[in-house]
């Protein structure tokens, strides 16, 4: 059986900017170097949060080819006639509204290329103005709810477990010298009233804690004014009934949505993977399509039925199904170790499976 063949670099890049382009009704050369991997979405979230300086210092790859793939991409821009579009890269901090950096020398030339984002010239004046000023729009900043003591860098009080902190260039910060303390904590769990808190406040912040048995940071509220959360809570009390009604058919559509996710992807299975029989295809569709599981399957590239996202689900239901990983795993085994010593037979079975 001959091998794939690899997509080029000009293939990789039009499918990224195309991808991009459906997506959000606009591209960006920080949308080409994620798609084609030069570059992590998770750097480029902790850049606009401020934990990184510049953002090519996480850039990935020889100068030539990320020279060669925006080259492409501003030519793709041009020949499509694409509207070119100035947006600002900015983050909330305690001194005020800061300016990203994408360049350690911070060139005007190379800010103004990656501050540009080409959007379809079909999209009205006025949606053309949403989608900038969305994109404009500084993230809230994220504070964290601590599990162990610590201290404010600035003003030295110390921090129980369970305080609020926001980390500012890997310092951290007590809420008044964050410039937050004027802020109410509002718990998560009522989406309404959290979406018109936020709506109402002139300031916000995310508060976050860590997850030692998932391994990552979860959401845990938001801070915002107090008046914010008083004018949500009465328009909340006005509405509840109709809002009830409308979480009623929300539910029935989202059934439906998935039914029609997990039969899509089940069918992309089976031509991926054309000897996987069909009942497990099946079940990997249903199980990694699970609204709310956090798998990858509800990923934006598990929704678009994108094949890395699908192979992953299939290996991943390999690994737990065709092999010894699970008794490993409790038998103590390390995850990474346990992993590595299925991986032989997880690439074997995805190579049978892929068989035509």
């Amino acid at each position: 059986m001959s091998p794939e063949r690899k997509p080029d670099l000009k293939e990789r890049v039009l499918n990224a900017a195309e991808a991009a382009l459906a997506d959000h009704q606009y591209v960006s050369p920080i949308d080409i170097l994620t798609g084609i991997r030069l570059l992590h979405e998770v750097n480029v979230e902790r850049w606009k949060k401020g934990r990184i300086d510049s953002l090519d210092e996480m850039i990935q790859g020889n100068p030539k080819k990320i020279s060669d793939a925006l080259t492409l991409f501003r030519d793709w821009a041009v020949a499509k006639g694409l509207k070119p579009s100035e947006t600002r890269y900015v983050r909330n901090s305690p001194a005020g509204t800061v300016n990203l950096k994408f360049s350690v020398t911070a060139d005007p030339n190379t800010e103004r290329f990656f501050r540009t984002h080409y959007l379809s010239p079909a999209l009205p004046e006025r949606k053309q103005k949403q989608i900038t000023e969305k994109a404009s729009r500084p993230e809230p900043p994220v504070v964290f709810d601590i599990l162990r003591e610590s201290e404010c860098s600035e003003c030295g009080a110390e921090l129980p477990k369970g305080s609020f902190l926001l980390m500012e260039k890997g310092q951290p910060l007590c809420l008044p010298c964050a410039r937050l303390g004027d802020l109410e904590y509002l718990p998560s769990g009522d989406t309404a009233l959290t979406r018109r808190s936020t709506k109402y406040s002139s300031r916000s912040a995310v508060v976050v804690r860590f997850s030692r048995s998932r391994g990552h940071y979860e959401r845990q509220g938001i801070l915002v004014e107090p008046a914010a959360i008083e004018k949500a809570e009465q328009e909340c009390s006005e509405d509840a009934e109709e809002r009830a009604k409308a979480r009623a058919a929300g539910a029935v559509r989202r059934q439906e949505e998935d039914r029609a996710l997990i039969a899509e992807m089940t069918r992309q299975i089976a031509i991926l993977f054309p000897r996987c029989p069909p009942k497990e295809a099946a079940a990997i569709a249903a199980h990694t399509a699970k609204r709310g599981s956090g798998r990858v399957g509800r990923s934006a590239a598990g929704r678009k039925l994108q094949e890395q996202a699908l192979t992953l689900a299939v290996a991943a239901a390999v690994r737990h199904n065709h092999t010894k990983y699970d008794e490993l795993l409790a038998s103590g085994a390390d995850r990474g170790l346990a992993r590595q010593a299925v991986a032989d037979r997880v690439a074997e079975m995805l190579e049978n499976w892929r068989a035509r």
